[in-house]
């Protein structure tokens, strides 16, 4: 699955051992897999904007709805789904990971709970910002469990080996306020600041952290992780460029947006009083939404495995990047964003499910502009039926020009009998079409990730 190419090897180079210089022999080339869905959703606020109304943009000359991208992404990885396919190896984005950190030292390794929480606390200190009162950093970390628990790890070490004792300074230090401390400063809770006791304790884990920082630079331990990316302005090393790339959902139809005037009734009201409780408004709209995405499998396997771009994956990342592929196709497919959802009960399945196969030679290509001029129901086809027929001519009309030849397309779609040019790729069930995408990598790839880890 991991598409790396093995250059001609000569008799002379085996009989020297050419394992050893294996990677000198790989050409990597990079394969993706795009996902194109059609979703038509009824009277719904899937994704609100700063005042409460569903998002928007223009498109074509033309308002379109929008569901933002990373509105997508959080529905994909929160979906049951997702974790039932991974099990452990999905990641956790909080201000809370002290807390992870230590129950690990205290359940783990035996720590006194005041220790734990003093020593979690100065390491998320300095490898990220100062924590507060309540042991939450000013940053959401996005990390898998595992990376918590490795640093756990080194700071039990590092505490069982002399760290000990800056911990029990820590937490004898005092805390309250100085005695000349202004009134209104002594009614807020005290916390340990870059100038408190807690200064000496993070100088001494410095090294600590940066041996953790140097273990976890460029690789993800966990799928979501490497699928979705991580930004940290305050520890850039920690930064992971997505392995995937997911674009704002729009209407392939024109935006027609809508407002329902709502009251709410006291029950208790004495029957001589009428009038609502509460009266409001909120905003809706009907819209049929394209939703692409693409996933480089290669930079997946890669990132699991936690090596450089010009190196092989190993063969536990790209089985990893393997089940992340199915993972991220099987929730894209059932995940609905959550926005309204009791008020609305927007649970619309896509009427049209399409992946696409490529190598590195050829450039992934969304198919939104088939609907550059908005669809409407027309030649006895509703919204949804016209959709798919704008985008089965579109892909007809730019696969010509470009004469592009994927690995591997299957869909599934509910107006299957309606397609002309990409009939010939219906697989008849979304179980199906995830199944043949899967094994299509596996059909494409030279068994190179296995004979690395052999």
């Amino acid at each position: 699955m991991g598409g790396i190419l093995l250059a001609p090897t000569h008799a002379a180079a085996e009989e020297a051992g050419f394992r050893q210089d294996l990677n000198s022999l790989l050409t990597p080339f990079t394969m993706r897999v795009e996902l194109h869905i059609l979703q038509n959703f009824p009277p719904a606020n899937l994704n609100r904007d700063d005042t409460g109304s569903p998002k928007d943009c223009e498109f074509g000359g033309e308002r379109r709805a929008r569901v933002s991208s990373q509105c997508i992404k959080r529905s994909v990885r929160m979906h049951p789904s997702f974790a039932e396919t991974l099990g452990q190896a999905i990641g956790v984005r909080t201000k809370r990971a002290a807390e992870h950190i230590e129950k690990r030292l205290a359940g783990s390794h035996g720590l006194e709970d005041d220790h734990a929480r003093i020593l979690a606390r100065a390491a998320l200190g300095t490898l990220l910002s100062d924590v507060d009162a309540d042991g939450k950093t000013s940053v959401l970390f996005y990390a898998a469990p595992a990376e918590l628990d490795e640093l756990a790890d080194r700071l039990a070490t590092a505490y069982h080996d002399g760290l000990r004792a800056q911990v029990e300074a820590a937490a004898s230090a005092p805390t309250e306020p100085a005695d000349d401390a202004p009134a209104e400063e002594e009614a807020k809770p005290k916390k340990r600041g870059k100038k408190e006791s807690g200064d000496p304790l993070k100088a001494a884990l410095k090294g600590v952290v940066d041996d953790f920082v140097r273990f976890a630079r460029g690789q993800a331990r966990a799928v979501d992780v490497a699928l979705f990316g991580r930004m940290l302005a305050e520890r850039p090393e920690l930064n992971l460029e997505a392995a995937c790339q997911v674009a704002h959902a729009i209407s392939t139809n024109r935006l027609a947006m809508e407002f329902d005037y709502f009251t709410a009734v006291d029950d208790l009201n004495p029957g001589e009083e009428t009038g609502a409780g509460m009266i409001g408004s909120t905003g809706f709209n009907a819209s049929c939404f394209y939703r692409y995405a693409v996933v480089d499998v290669d930079a997946l396997a890669r990132r699991l495995s936690g090596v450089s771009d010009d190196e092989p994956p190993s063969k536990a990342g790209l089985d990893l990047a393997r089940d992340g592929v199915r993972a991220f196709l099987e929730a894209s497919v059932r995940a609905i964003p959550t926005g309204k959802q009791n008020s609305t009960a927007p649970q619309a399945r896509p009427d049209f499910v399409m992946t696409v196969v490529r190598d590195g030679q050829d450039a992934p290509m969304s198919l939104v502009n088939a609907f550059e001029k908005p669809v409407a129901p027309s030649n006895g086809l509703g919204l949804v039926g016209a959709s798919v027929d704008a985008l089965d001519g579109y892909w007809q009309r730019l696969t010509a020009m470009y004469d592009d030849a994927p690995v591997a397309i299957h869909l599934a779609s509910t107006h299957a009998d309606t397609l002309k040019t990409l009939k010939e790729y219906n697989r008849g069930s979304v179980k199906q079409v995830i199944e043949a995408t899967l094994k299509a990598l596996d059909g494409t790839a030279v068994d190179s990730g296995a004979e690395e880890a052999r």
